[in-house]
């Protein structure tokens, strides 16, 4: 059975531990990163599991971390579920292509951290991901199966890509509209895959709540384009290292909700971006599911059977002090 892992803090001082009966099992050395945790840290983990013996702490006397530390890179999937296609006003279908784009890594905040809501953000959206964390350093091309799966990927985690819509989409910056501070709740644990459990990320539960509304539902076996043939692709372009993360998109039941018209409007070059920001605006502020000021999202992935369990994170939104333009 895989572990999970939690990156904590204490009395100022960042550690690493092993999730066991609701209590903390505090790992001897404290690891400065992810990546180098996964170096050095992942048989002292499992020793510490088995054993389930040593320094303890209660999971509510210490600040929960992002387990995915800076510096990473952070590799997204868009519109990879077919409800969000249809909801964003795009065919439902599996597209000809894999969509990618990047979030930046500053975005990387704990489970419980409050999420800040630019002055200027109308359109703030939550989206549930499962997180892939990479367990080996590609540097070359290579093929990545579900048999060899394991070899790549050293865990899983949830991730809420927070976006701002109405710079997202009027724009047409992606890395702009979903990279703010704090726009990337992570965690709150690391699950850590026994080779034996690599299957299961084709069968798990993914579900989050606004104010206790389920807004988002979903199962990883309805992914268009699946784990291993995305890591495969991607080594074909880019380097990947350890600890860093590629999220794999999200389902049905954002606030977005686009006609192919309105999207057509908005992603033409020939509509001035001051029409394109009214039209989006006008399209969508008055649908109730935009997020406001003092909302909590709460998110939920685990498999069905209960095996695998990375936990539950809950964050509320807070607006920002700083104007931003």
């Amino acid at each position: 059975m895989g572990i999970q892992v939690v990156r904590f803090e204490k009395e100022n001082k960042e550690q690493w531990g092993v999730v066991a009966n609701n209590r903390i099992l505090v790992l001897r050395d404290s690891y400065s990163s992810l990546a180098h945790f996964l170096e050095e840290g992942v048989e002292e983990a499992r020793t510490l599991k088995e054993l389930g013996q040593g320094e303890s702490l209660s999971l509510t006397e210490v600040t929960i971390l992002s387990p995915v530390t800076k510096p990473a890179r952070i590799v997204c999937q868009g519109a990879n579920y077919s409800s969000h296609r249809a909801e964003s006003g795009m065919e439902a279908t599996r597209p000809p292509y894999n969509m990618f784009f990047s979030k930046a890594d500053s975005t990387l905040c704990g489970p419980y951290t409050e999420i800040i809501r630019p002055s200027h953000v109308k359109l703030l959206d939550y989206e549930i991901e499962l997180g892939l964390v990479i367990g080996t350093e590609i540097s070359s091309s290579v093929e990545v199966t579900d048999e060899n799966l394991h070899l790549y990927i050293a865990g899983l985690v949830i991730m809420d890509d927070v976006s701002a819509r109405d710079v997202q989409l009027t724009e047409g910056q992606w890395l702009k509209g979903k990279s703010y501070r704090t726009f990337g709740p992570t965690g709150p644990f690391l699950y850590l895959l026994d080779k034996e459990e690599v299957p299961l990320i084709h069968d798990l539960e993914l579900n989050l709540w606004v104010n206790d509304e389920l807004r988002q539902s979903a199962n990883t076996n309805q992914l268009l384009y699946k784990p291993a043939e995305t890591l495969t692709e991607l080594s074909e372009i880019m380097d990947l290292s350890k600890g860093d993360l590629v999220i794999t998109g999200t389902t049905g039941g954002v606030a977005l909700t686009l006609t192919p018209e309105i999207l057509g409007q908005i992603s033409s070059h020939q509509v001035p971006y001051a029409e394109k920001v009214d039209l989006l605006v006008e399209s969508q502020i008055n649908n109730g599911k935009y997020l406001n000021d003092g909302d909590v999202i709460r998110c939920q992935i685990k498999s069905r059977d209960g095996k695998i369990d990375l936990g539950e994170q809950v964050n509320k939104v807070v607006p920002s002090r700083v104007a931003i333009s």
